[in-house]
């Protein structure tokens, strides 16, 4: 007997949707259909551990053209997955990522947090 897959509910944090579209259409596609993977409860390929934020925060990156993108998301929660982040790596040498980025991430998990609480273990 084989069980059903369930596609996760997605949810976009903040301004995570606006700042996925407005990356490469390239990036875009590849990111859409990674996310999809992930919404069936797959680790797909290009994704990593986020550092700093803990088991269940990932970040799948997509080189496009010379230049990297990055979209953080959690899968910490058992009912649904959340974008926390979309951006362009803006450091040309290094691996480091941006401190404001690495903020924003930090505050929208803390939304996705408070959103999971409120509208499913209610």
């Amino acid at each position: 007997m084989s069980s059903a897959i369930i596609e996760k509910p997605l949810h976009w944090v903040g301004a995570a949707k606006k700042e996925l579209l407005a990356l490469p259409d390239q990036v875009i596609d590849d990111m859409g259909f990674a996310l999809g993977v992930v919404q069936l409860g797959c680790t797909p390929p290009q994704a990593k551990p986020w550092k700093g934020e803990g088991p269940g925060v990932l970040e799948l990156v997509e080189n496009n053209r010379g230049d990297t993108f990055r979209a953080a998301y959690t899968v910490r929660f058992a009912k649904a997955v959340y974008v926390l982040h979309c951006f362009q790596k803006k450091s040309p040498s290094g691996i480091r990522t941006a401190q404001g980025d690495i903020d924003l991430i930090h505050d929208r998990l803390k939304l996705a947090e408070q959103h999971y609480k409120e509208h499913y273990e209610n």
